[in-house]
């Protein structure tokens, strides 16, 4: 018994073992997966925004493309509506009839077809009723059966630029190897996850299932590479259909993307369209081209954002990390890659602010297990736990921001003009500021009036410069606009003017929040801080803007007060004037010796009413210039402080050209 009791036991015991190890099993996913899954991390939370993301994405590659080479971009974004029977044939599926109509989602019953009738038969009386009386009608409402759920709708995206282009052999991992590209450095980049245009095609083989294209030309190269493509999302590789090299005959150089996905233009038109006019504000050198192409010729749409200046802002530099933004990850990475040999070299080589005194002095503090002679790959993990907490402690210079490149004071103040045409703007560059040991700069515009802009406050904001357009109310620059600027003290209106502000922030690391990475945060004080301060002295430079040009008012409106009287003056002084020369000649009053003159010269016609119109003219003009002249002085209103200007070549080869710069204006010198 106590055998079978035993034998039992093991083969519980074993079955147990064996669940577990079933239940043990460890699953690998690939990036490509992952994001795949967890889609709404990039921006690709349903088919409208999916369809902006993308355009975002491609746009945002073909200016980094072109201004890694200092070319003036130009970028063409078409959106092509494809309809279901071509979406259909280009995938090989035959259009098929409904055989069982009652199966589908817009099924609609023959009472409830009635009761709809009924409705809009209703609505077309009271409708027919609004236009006999002069009434105004109101929109009609959209029927709620006018699609099937699963019925969706597709569109192909091209994005062309004139860039830098791609490497023929590289062009494959570039699109369809997620987490493999050029823009992983410490430096500012518009990208928010590195993704760039991989996540598009990853939504376009869930959506569609068509690969994407790129056409790619480098500089001088005599050949156009094209490449159809998708992904193995399992395996986070490339799947190449076709990769070829044709002739090169315009000698193009840039890249060209297709991409068919599912989307919803509808939904997201509005943003699509405040997307790329924002984009021309922030990036006034930049052309854009955008077109809309439907099925039906009357919903197209064509908008060409031109270009306003040739000033651009110089390449961002990748940067060496600062000790007090590292982790012990970072250290360990830095580490195994470094190519110096001694932990000297090595704080001293791989880090911004650390010469090599204070690299010995760091040495010195760590303790007697560190020397500046020994080598930096010996350093063990508990080492590596001493030198983070000693970055963290020390007191080390802030990073400066020459790696950093803002939208410039000249550029943001010409997108403004160029895309809103307001009727008082300004602009205001802060310096070079830290948080978390990483450098960040803002810029801000302030504008009053202007074209499409609506009453009170409308807030632009841009991070790396690129727009923000989705969760506005817990972003930094709203708060500050909203809650922590007395609009008032400046002369400006906050809910009858409309007001422009427009804040850009650039940083090697932008301090995202939100798992969409659509706003900055209101919890770090130094942004904050710096964002307030710039909006304030664009304020500033709008009070005395403002204050002059009320006083200019006031003194029209003093001046039309005055004019307004000239006449009924004139004529009573004339009047009384011909009476005492009535006076004076028949002898009935005696007058001074000075009045006898002036009254000989009323009677003889020397003195006239248009002569009196004129004097008292004159004299209005005097009056108001001295009023005015008063007005100035109390006020305090003064001559607003002169500008520097630079001098500076754009291009150093061409000493035939020269630059004046100043923060608001360009004015160039052809010798």
């Amino acid at each position: 018994m106590a055998g079978d009791d035993s034998q039992v036991q093991t083969k519980k015991g074993s079955s147990k073992n064996t669940n577990n190890s079933k239940e043990s099993t460890l699953k690998q996913k690939s990036p490509a997966e992952f994001f795949a899954e967890n889609k709404n991390i990039a921006g690709f939370d349903n088919p409208g925004k999916s369809l902006y993301t993308t355009v975002r994405e491609l746009v945002e590659n073909a200016l980094d493309s072109a201004e890694s080479i200092s070319e003036l971009p130009e970028v063409e974004v078409t959106i092509q509506e494809i309809g279901k029977s071509k979406f259909n044939s280009m995938i090989g599926l035959i259009d098929r009839e409904r055989v069982d109509t009652q199966l589908y989602d817009d099924y609609e019953t023959e009472k409830a077809r009635e009761k709809r009738l009924v409705k809009e038969a209703r609505a077309s009386e009271i409708q027919a009723k609004n236009l006999a009386s002069g009434k105004k009608n109101k929109e009609p409402g959209v029927s709620k059966v006018l699609k099937a759920r699963g019925e969706a709708n597709y569109y192909k995206v091209t994005c062309r630029d004139n860039g830098k282009g791609m490497p023929h052999d590289d062009i494959p991992n570039m699109f369809g190897r997620v987490l493999s590209g050029t823009k992983y450095g410490l430096k500012q980049t518009r990208g928010k996850f590195g993704l760039g245009a991989k996540m598009a095609l990853i939504w376009s083989k869930m959506s569609t299932g068509l690969p994407i294209e790129i056409s790619s030309s480098m500089k001088s190269q005599n050949y156009v590479t094209f490449c159809r493509l998708d992904i193995d999302i399992h395996r986070n590789i490339p799947h190449i259909h076709l990769h070829e090299k044709k002739a090169n005959k315009e000698r193009w150089h840039g890249a060209e993307i297709h991409v068919v996905i599912e989307g919803n233009w509808t939904t997201y038109r509005s943003k699509i369209l405040h997307y790329m006019r924002q984009m021309a504000v922030i990036t006034p050198y930049a052309q854009f081209l955008f077109r809309f192409i439907s099925e039906t010729p009357e919903k197209n749409v064509t908008i060409k954002f031109t270009r306003r200046t040739d000033v651009m802002p110089p390449i961002p530099i990748e940067t060496k990390h600062h000790p007090s933004s590292v982790d012990l990850l970072l250290i360990k990475r830095l580490i195994t890659d470094t190519s110096k040999k001694t932990l000297l070299q090595f704080l001293q080589n791989e880090f911004v602010n650390i010469n090599k005194n204070l690299a010995a002095r760091l040495i010195g503090e760590m303790g007697p297990d560190f020397s500046p002679s020994m080598a930096v790959k010996t350093v063990t993990s508990q080492q590596m736990v001493r030198i983070h907490q000693l970055f963290r402690q020390a007191k080390f210079d802030d990073p400066s921001g020459d790696c950093l490149s803002p939208a410039g004071e000249y550029n943001l103040r010409l997108g403004i003009i160029k895309e809103l045409h307001p009727d008082m703007v300004a602009t205001h560059s802060g310096s070079a500021q830290v948080f978390e040991g990483h450098p960040f700069i803002v810029e801000a515009g302030v504008s009053v009036g202007g074209r499409d802009v609506k009453q009170g406050i409308n807030i632009f904001r841009f991070a790396n410069r690129i727009p923000l357009l989705f969760e506005q109310g817990g972003d930094v620059v709203t708060r500050t606009a909203l809650k922590r600027i007395n609009w008032n003290s400046y002369k400006i209106n906050q809910t009858q003017d409309k007001i422009g502000v427009f804040v850009s922030i650039v940083s090697t690391k932008i301090p995202f929040k939100g798992t969409g990475k659509e706003y900055i945060g209101d919890d770090i004080s130094e942004i904050a801080t710096a964002v307030k301060s710039a909006i304030q002295q664009c304020c500033i430079q709008l009070k005395s803007k403002i204050v002059k040009r009320l006083q200019a008012r006031e003194q029209q409106e003093r001046k039309r007060s005055l004019t307004r009287y000239i006449p009924d003056a004139t004529g009573a002084v004339y009047d009384v004037l011909r009476q005492m020369t009535e006076e004076h000649t028949t002898k009935r009053k005696r007058y001074r010796e000075e009045d006898i003159n002036m009254l000989d010269k009323v009677s003889k016609f020397v003195i006239t009413k248009e002569t009196l119109k004129e004097k008292l003219a004159e004299h209005v003009e005097q009056v108001d210039y001295e009023m005015a002249l008063e007005y100035a002085t109390q006020s305090g209103v003064s001559e607003e402080p002169r500008e520097k200007i630079y001098i500076q070549h754009l291009n150093p080869n061409n000493s035939n050209i020269i630059d004046l710069h100043s923060p608001t204006f360009v004015f160039r010198l052809i010798l």
